[in-house]
C-alpha cells in the first residue's frame, strides 16, 4: 500500500525539470537492481525547489506518515533521535495566528494590537505547517552542531518526500522562531529548540523556472601535497 501511494503521487516532470539519463553507474549500482527506479529517484531530487504560494490540498494523514518516516531516516550520530516535529493545520492555524499577533504586540507594546494583525497571515500561508524542533543533548559526547545537522538532514528528507508525493514545501524561520513565547505555545520542552517551519501544500501551476547554482562554484577536490 505504501509503495502504491508513493508511485501514485509522483510529480509530473515538465520541460523545465532536469532529465536523468540511464548512466552506466545507474545500471551497475542501482538500488534493488532496478536502474529505472534509481532514475525516478534522481529525477525527483533534481527537480525539487522551494514553492510559494501554497494552497490546498496538503498531504493527508497517510501521506504524512510516509513523509515523517522519510525524515526519520536521517543520519543520527549516537542514535540520539534529536528530531521533534509539530504539525499545525485546520483550525489550529487560526490559534497560531493569535499567538503570532500577541508576540508581535509584546515586541512593540506601544502600538495598538490591530497594527499587528497582518502577522496572522503567516499562520494561514499554507494549509499545513510543520514546526521543526531539535532535542539537543548536552550530556552526549556528540557535538551540538552534529545534533542540529541531523535535524537539518531530517528536514531535507521531509522536503524531498513532500516533493516526491507531488506537493510543495517552503522552509522558513524569521524572528518569531526564536521567541520563547512561540516555543512554549507549540509545546516544546525547555531542553528543545524551535529551529523553523515548513509550509506545505499544493504548488502553483505552471511551475516557475528556477535557476540552479553552478556546480564548480561549490565543489572542489583536495589534492594531497605529495601528489602535486
Amino acid at each position: 500500500m505504501i509503495e502504491h501511494i508513493s508511485l501514485l503521487r509522483l510529480p509530473i516532470m515538465n520541460s523545465l525539470s532536469p532529465t536523468v539519463d540511464l548512466h552506466p553507474s545507474l545500471i551497475e549500482h542501482a538500488p534493488f537492481g532496478d536502474p529505472h527506479r534509481a532514475q525516478v529517484v534522481l529525477q525527483s531530487l533534481l527537480s525539487r525547489r522551494s514553492c510559494w504560494p501554497l494552497t490546498a490540498p496538503a498531504p493527508d494523514d497517510e501521506e504524512l506518515a510516509l513523509i515523517f518516516d522519510a525524515a526519520l531516516r536521517a543520519p543520527d550520530h549516537g542514535r540520539l533521535r534529536p528530531w521533534r516535529f509539530v504539525i499545525v493545520r485546520g483550525a489550529a492555524r487560526d490559534a497560531l495566528g493569535d499567538v503570532l499577533v500577541d508576540i508581535a504586540h509584546a515586541r512593540s507594546p506601544d502600538e495598538p494590537l490591530a497594527a499587528h494583525e497582518h502577522r496572522r497571515q503567516r499562520a494561514l500561508a499554507a494549509p499545513l505547517i510543520i514546526a521543526l524542533g531539535a532535542a539537543v543533548s548536552a550530556e552526549s559526547s556528540v557535538p551540538e552542531v552534529e545534533q542540529l545537522l541531523s535535524v537539518g538532514a531530517a528536514t531535507m528528507n521531509l522536503l524531498n518526500a513532500i516533493h516526491a508525493l507531488g506537493y510543495g514545501g517552503f522552509w522558513a524561520t524569521g524572528a518569531d522562531t526564536y521567541e520563547p513565547a512561540l516555543h512554549a505555545a507549540l509545546g516544546f520542552q525547555s531542553s528543545e529548540r524551535l529551529l523553523g517551519f515548513l509550509f506545505v501544500g499544493t504548488p502553483p501551476s505552471p511551475e516557475r523556472h528556477t535557476s540552479r547554482p553552478e556546480r564548480a562554484a561549490h565543489v572542489r577536490e583536495w589534492i594531497a601535497p605529495s601528489a602535486r
